[in-house]
């Protein structure tokens, strides 16, 4: 956490910084937990300033801001991780605030900030080649809200390992987290024990579906807000997202389809929830069809 969803939301939150210039990068002073910053922040901040945003884009679960200058160009990367976010007002508390792009000129908007109570995020600048090298092809796999069943399959479909602990492999397909992995497979109606090795093509061709459509109603409803709440949008709303969560959560909750409480399990240290009777193991799912988990209301 936070997860594609929640980071596209943060991105779409920055819409309004596009095409403005930085005056100046902060990094404000702090007795809390300093986080990842490369390079040193005074060099990035001199680096950066003047510069104008070209673009907010997503590299999986990574938000990356694109800056220009008289040709030049550099990216400016942050990832969130646990608690990261990026807040276009007031944030939570002045203490995790750790970083502060003030925005030259006139507009509504003034400054962005990147706030993060445990510390765990990261901001790197780098050029085209030190963007590749980070978030490119050899490091991320194909976008969650479009992967295709060919490409699961591919990366996928010989490993012994669990379905849902390989899902989260980032160099497979990226953007799911511990989350929504939990909601594809329960819609797609696959045990999150099953080996990978074990899927056909058909029902690796239902979880990339599951997994586009879970994720795009997720950034639909602006990302999950659990537990504490900490994750919030950019303008300090929560997100919708968990008032659809099927089984997330929700251990030895009555399954929202069948009546069955909902399991936890622990998978490669993880938390793992899933419906005993709903999502059944490679063959019997087969079985199962298509038609059986059309759970997208």
């Amino acid at each position: 956490m936070p997860e594609l969803p929640e980071v596209e939301t943060m991105r779409r939150g920055l819409a309004g910084i596009v095409g403005r210039r930085v005056a100046a990068l902060e990094f404000p002073r702090s007795r809390v937990r300093p986080i990842s910053i490369s390079p040193p922040p005074a060099t990035l901040a001199g680096r950066v300033a003047g510069r104008t945003i070209a673009g907010a884009h997503r590299r999986g679960k990574r938000v990356v801001l694109e800056l220009v200058t008289a040709g030049d160009r550099l990216w400016l990367v942050v990832e969130p991780r646990m608690t990261g976010l990026f807040l276009v007002g007031d944030p939570p508390s002045p203490d995790h605030v750790r970083m502060r792009i003030q925005l030259a000129g006139r507009g509504a908007l003034g400054s962005v900030l990147f706030w993060d109570r445990r510390g765990l995020g990261t901001i790197r600048l780098l050029d085209d080649r030190g963007l590749e090298a980070a978030c490119g092809t050899a490091v991320l796999g194909p976008d969650g809200l479009a992967v295709t069943g060919a490409e699961l399959r591919s990366a996928l479909g010989r490993s012994r390992r669990a379905v849902k602990v390989a899902l989260l492999d980032q160099r497979a397909v990226a953007g799911i987290g511990n989350i929504y992995a939990a909601e594809i497979l329960f819609r797609a109606g696959i045990d999150p024990r099953t080996a990978c090795r074990r899927l056909a093509a058909d029902l690796w061709e239902r979880i990339a579906d599951r997994t586009r459509a879970v994720l795009a109603e997720a950034v639909r409803l602006e990302g999950s807000s659990i537990g504490d709440e900490t994750y919030r949008t950019a303008d300090n709303r929560p997100g919708r997202a968990q008032l659809r969560h099927r089984v997330y959560g929700r251990e030895n909750v009555p399954c929202r389809d069948c009546g069955t409480p909902v399991r936890r399990i622990v998978q490669a240290q993880r938390s793992t929830f899933f419906c005993p009777t709903c999502q059944v193991r490679s063959r019997a799912a087969r079985r199962r069809g298509l038609a059986t988990h059309a759970r997208m209301p």
